[in-house]
Formats: C-alpha cells, structure tokens, sequence
C-alpha cells in the first residue's frame, strides 16, 4: 500500500481548535505556525486541558477556536459565536478571554512568556494513522478520533498502529523529512469536546486498559521544507 498524507491539522493557540491546511510549511519547530500562541494566566502558566509546571487547566480554553488569516494573522472566537473573531493582540479578545476564563488571561506569542521551553507537550508534531483512527472509533467507540488526539498529520495506513514500527526511523514526506520519536501519552483531553467536536467521550478509560494511555507518534523535523495532503510518505 502506497502511504499518504490524507490531512494536515494546524493548532495556532494551544488547546483551542485549529485549521484544516492543504500544505504547509515545516520548520525547525514543528509546523509553521502550530502553536505559537497561548492563553497565558497572571502566574505566566498557560491554558491547557491539564496542570503542569507550565500549564494550568482552564476548560473554557476548549470553548474556542483559532485560524490563520490569509496575512498571517491569528484570530480567534468562541465555537458558538464565529462572529465575534477578534485577532490576536487586540485587547477586546484578552477581555472576552478573561471574561470566559473567570480570571485576568491575555493571549501571547511564545518568545513573551518566560517559563522554559515551548507551547508543545513533548514532541513538535504529532502522526497518526487511518488504521489506528478506525480502531479507535471501531473498539472504542472514540468517534471523531483524529480531532481527539490533535493530530497534526494523519497517514493512510493498512494495520492498526503500522506507525509505532516506524520508531526511530526516517520518514520522508513530499520534500519532507522527520524522525519518529516516540508515542504519545494521552491525557483526559481525548475526552473532551474540543476542536468542533460537540460530545465528551470515554476514550481515556479505552486507551488506559488497552494502549497504557498511549496512541500516536511525535516526531522531530530533520529536513525541511513543505507538506502537503497527498504527499507519498516512504518510510527509511
């Protein structure tokens, strides 16, 4: 079987829901553009579905989404009100934030915040295959699988978890090239409704017995350059 890129999902603030792209640059971070903005608190921690040393939970991150305009600007709105997208740096959209939050947050860039590393948990991007994604929604009953996970690209494959072999491996994407790091923890966002996905699910409990809570694969950049769907993906 011929591998493919079948989609690319790009997350411009962290833990908001993201944009569906036809090809994007991919540069020594990750995706251009992934994740380079973040709801940050008066502590300087940031928005995420967790608590971390860097990150404190605050759900109302969830109730929104966030695109790239065609200048590159980032701008963001509630899921139920497209409407009232305002862009990122305007001070109406940290005061609708805020006002979501319950408490005094603003909308950064990355290289403003001052706790170590990056907006991303532990891997620039993040690979998941079609097979893995039916598995989930067949054994699992995790519809809407892809959006769960926050898969920055999702593969066609034949066989459940084909990309967990490609541990430690290159992989060539179109011009592309990254190495395959590691699976990828998951944590109780999976059973969120996020990313234009309505309902909660119990897909954390499913993972926990049968996956020890780990589906997907990071992966590194190693050769640069631009992806795009339908890309052949040739694995070294």
């Amino acid at each position: 079987m011929t591998l493919t890129i079948e989609s690319i999902r790009r997350y411009p603030v962290k833990s908001m829901g993201g944009e569906a792209l036809e090809r994007v640059p991919i540069t020594s971070r990750g995706l251009e553009g992934d994740r380079g903005w973040a709801v940050v608190d008066a502590d300087g921690k940031f928005a995420s579905g967790k608590n971390s040393t860097r990150m404190r939970r605050y759900d109302a991150v969830f109730d929104f989404t966030a695109r790239t305009g065609s200048d590159g600007e980032v701008l963001v709105a509630p899921h139920a009100d497209a409407s009232a997208e305002r862009a990122a740096g305007d001070p109406a959209l940290n005061a609708t934030l805020s006002d979501a939050f319950g408490t005094a947050v603003s909308l950064e860039q990355e290289s403003y915040v001052t706790l170590p590393g990056n907006f991303f948990d532990e891997g620039a991007i993040s690979l998941v295959g079609t097979a893995t994604l039916e598995w989930a929604e067949r054994e699992l009953g995790a519809t809407t699988a892809a959006r769960r996970l926050r898969a920055n690209l999702v593969v066609s494959t034949s066989e459940p978890f084909e990309e967990e072999t490609w541990l430690g491996r290159r992989v060539r994407i179109g011009e592309v090239e990254v190495v395959v790091e590691k699976p990828i923890p998951r944590c109780r966002m999976v059973d969120l409704a996020q990313d234009g996905v309505a309902e909660p699910a119990k897909f954390l409990k499913g993972l926990a017995a049968t996956r020890e809570m780990r589906l997907a694969m990071y992966c590194r950049p190693k050769l640069l350059g631009s992806i795009r769907v339908g890309d052949r993906v040739e694995v070294r």
